[in-house]
């Protein structure tokens, strides 16, 4: 029971210090948020794309909390010496991993949620509650991979350099796997690129729900995000054995 006091009290003080962040909440929820008002409702003269933009800025909004979160929180921790600190307390170095994740997964709950609420009413998307209820697991459980980038950029870079870095990482790889512009509507370059990207099968299995998705292989997608996620594991602990061992 102690031990899970210790887990509590530390994700609640880091979704605390996050909601006393402007700059990390504001851009978190107002980014995805504006571009579907824009482009999924008062673009979308025909009413018939707005499912698939909602899905698309679903899968962009909740993967940013995931990296700049981790990344930037990581990195300034451990450049400021917090991290050793932590380290060295009788506080288990998990409980302070899972608390960023936790804190991640409750702005990017926020996230769809405000996303479901506009769709259904300004965009009148109209979906089962199966289909609700899938995105949402899809959009919570998906962002782990993208958390463990996060974590990996954190370790390698300075808390300076860390937030550029992740946006050189998270705005082409939105691009790129078609959550801004349809994969068959890129080039072929990138048709052919985008199966690499960690997001592209995020998103896949999302379209999955309503449709939409561009490949029959739903385990195929669910593979490569597991194995995905075990090369990043693999890198995280050889980057923090270099860094503390």
């Amino acid at each position: 029971m102690r031990n899970l006091a210790v887990y509590q009290k530390e994700a609640f003080y880091d979704v605390l210090s996050l909601s006393r962040t402007p700059a990390f909440y504001l851009p978190a929820l107002l980014f995805p948020l504006v571009f579907y008002v824009f482009f999924g409702v008062l673009l979308n003269y025909s009413g018939n794309s707005s499912s698939y933009m909602l899905v698309s800025y679903l899968c962009f909004g909740v993967m940013g909390p995931a990296l700049f979160n981790f990344a930037s929180a990581v990195a300034s921790d451990r450049v400021q010496g917090w991290l050793t600190l932590k380290q060295l307390s009788p506080m288990p170095l998990s409980a302070y991993v899972l608390a960023k994740y936790f804190s991640s997964l409750v702005f990017s709950l926020i996230i769809a949620l405000t996303l479901f609420v506009v769709a259904a009413v300004f965009a009148d998307v109209q979906l089962e509650v199966w289909q609700w209820a899938s995105l949402l697991a899809i959009a919570l459980l998906g962002t782990f991979p993208f958390a463990l980038i996060g974590l990996l950029l954190g370790l390698c870079f300075s808390d300076k350099a860390a937030p550029a870095v992740v946006n050189l990482v998270y705005l082409p790889m939105a691009f790129l796997s078609g959550l801004w512009v349809p994969v068959m509507y890129l080039p072929s370059g990138i048709q052919f690129l985008a199966p690499a990207l960690p997001a592209y099968h995020f998103s896949q299995l999302s379209y999955a729900v309503i449709g939409a998705q561009q490949s029959a292989s739903l385990w195929g997608h669910v593979l490569y995000l597991v194995a995905f996620s075990a090369l990043l594991f693999a890198a995280i602990a050889w980057r923090y054995n270099r860094l503390y061992k």
